[in-house]
């Protein structure tokens, strides 16, 4: 079993190392962060991280590799935002068929009206967190010039801390890109893990509440014109 997990390891790392360098994977990067904005289990993280790694060695150029990266997930998390208000009512009926899909769409849409703008900052390095959130968002109608600037701060940080850490490594490691690259996806899955377990610290006393989503009354507006 380790040996088939070692194999699995070092070809995907062997398969980053050959794309990774390639101008095109710049659009890898741009799709994968856009569909991870709406399909959590797409790696998009991962994705730009690779092309931190490849800058860090010299064969991308940071910038782009963020500007993708940023661009691809602005745009994924407007098109979630669109999915919540456009389809309010499927996302609430597919909601309903689960208490937990439930209950974290309503906790979502409660943090919105309490904590705004910052919130989704902090939602886009929680794994599937932040696609709840961009949905909900939708959902309770916050106002879209107010989401969309906050979603683009979140994914400039976002893919500049990703590609960063990439590139970080990749210069340590020029000689071993594969092993730059787990090291780099290794501290950022730490950080996460990290994240998660202060979120769960301090979620822990809170209670649910009972009831559906209500619509904003009160959104942080402070970037709204």
């Amino acid at each position: 079993m380790a040996l088939i997990v070692a194999n699995i390891v070092t070809d995907v790392a062997d398969w980053l190392d050959e794309f990774s360098a390639n101008w095109w994977f710049l659009l890898i990067i741009f799709a994968v962060a856009l569909l991870d904005s709406v399909i959590p289990i797409v790696p998009g993280e991962t994705t730009v991280i690779a092309g931190g790694v490849a800058a860090g060695a010299g064969n991308q150029t940071l910038a782009l590799v963020i500007l993708a990266g940023a661009f691809g997930a602005f745009l994924g998390d407007n098109l979630a935002y669109t999915i919540g208000n456009r389809f309010e009512p499927r996302v609430n009926a597919w909601a309903a068929r689960k208490p937990t899909r439930a209950d974290r769409l309503e906790q979502a849409g409660r943090q919105i009206r309490k904590r705004g703008g910052p919130l989704l900052i902090t939602a886009r390095f929680i794994p599937g967190g932040r696609t709840v959130l961009t949905v909900s968002s939708g959902i309770t109608h916050q106002p879209r010039r107010w989401f969309a600037t906050w979603v683009a701060v979140a994914a400039v940080i976002w893919a500049t801390y990703a590609a960063g850490l990439g590139y970080l490594f990749g210069q340590a490691f020029q000689d071993d890109h594969a092993l730059a690259f787990w090291f780099a996806f290794g501290t950022a899955l730490g950080l996460t893990a990290i994240i998660e377990i202060i979120r769960w610290i301090r979620d822990r006393g809170s209670s649910p509440q009972g009831g559906v989503i209500a619509h904003a009354e009160e959104p942080d507006r402070t970037l709204e014109q």
